[in-house]
């Protein structure tokens, strides 16, 4: 019989974990950073590597900004030194904690809402200007709810930046690929929580690392568009060094969405 494991609250406690173990999407950004991004010169990530052009944003300063499943003390602390009235959203108490000691270090003010991103209720109708979600939603177990309360949350002509993993990443054996072998092995829709057995996912669990679900092109994409927003622009990333995928596509995508001032 196979063990039955709640997405979000396994991959809370993982994501604490992997704060204590240094993951790189963890360590809070250095103050040069910080001190840099007040004099205009920043750049954040979507996606593990390509920044996000700046005309995508706008002019940040005093924009009300939600930083969507975006803890770390990364991407926020130099979206609020950049001048906008930040926000952040996460699963992770652990990684909502080093955004706060970006924030106390460098004399910031952020707020900071421990929740599910599938449930902004915490927040009011058309509270933000501005979403930025990186590529986070693999930690959920669906996301169209995703996209729906982000549309809610959001104003009239406001965007919505997400990062998104390709779920073909997840679609190979593991074990063949460490060998230099692609070789396809699971089928869509997947998950790490029922797509593996008991024994496959002791390779995440016996080490308490995050666990991914690999959601559609379809609810990624469409899904944005059935939740009513208009898709204005995309690129797509990949991983840089030790990634044997990426040596043969990019993986990831970055999308900029606007919710329309009305809708038709």
């Amino acid at each position: 019989m196979k063990t039955e494991l709640d997405v979000r609250t396994y991959n809370r406690e993982a994501w604490n974990g992997e704060v204590g173990r240094g993951n790189t999407w963890t360590l809070p950004v250095s103050p040069e950073v910080i001190a840099a991004a007040r004099r205009g010169d920043w750049s954040v990530v979507l996606t593990p590597t390509k920044p996000v052009p700046r005309a995508w944003f706008g002019d940040l300063k005093g924009k009300d900004v939600l930083g969507l499943a975006s803890a770390g003390g990364q991407q926020c602390p130099v979206l609020a030194a950049a001048g906008a009235n930040v926000t952040v959203f996460d699963n992770s108490p652990a990684q909502l904690g080093q955004d706060r000691k970006v924030a106390e270090r460098e004399g910031l003010t952020l707020q900071y809402v421990e929740g599910d991103m599938r449930n902004l209720s915490a927040f009011a109708d058309g509270s933000f200007d501005l979403i930025f979600h990186p590529c986070s939603n693999c930690f959920a177990e669906e996301i169209l709810p995703v996209w729906r309360e982000a549309f809610r949350v959001l104003r009239p002509g406001g965007v919505l930046l997400s990062g998104i993993c390709n779920p073909v990443r997840y679609l190979f054996d593991p074990v063949e690929e460490e060998k230099g072998v692609m070789r396809l092995k699971y089928t869509m829709p997947y998950s790490d929580f029922t797509s593996l057995t008991d024994e496959e996912r002791r390779r995440y669990t016996d080490k308490d690392e995050p666990m991914v679900v690999g959601h559609s092109l379809e609810d990624q994409l469409g899904g944005q568009l059935e939740a009513g927003f208009v898709l204005t622009n995309l690129f797509e990333d990949k991983y840089a060094g030790n990634d044997l995928l990426s040596t043969f596509l990019p993986t990831f995508m970055a999308t900029r969405a606007l919710k329309p001032v009305s809708r038709s």
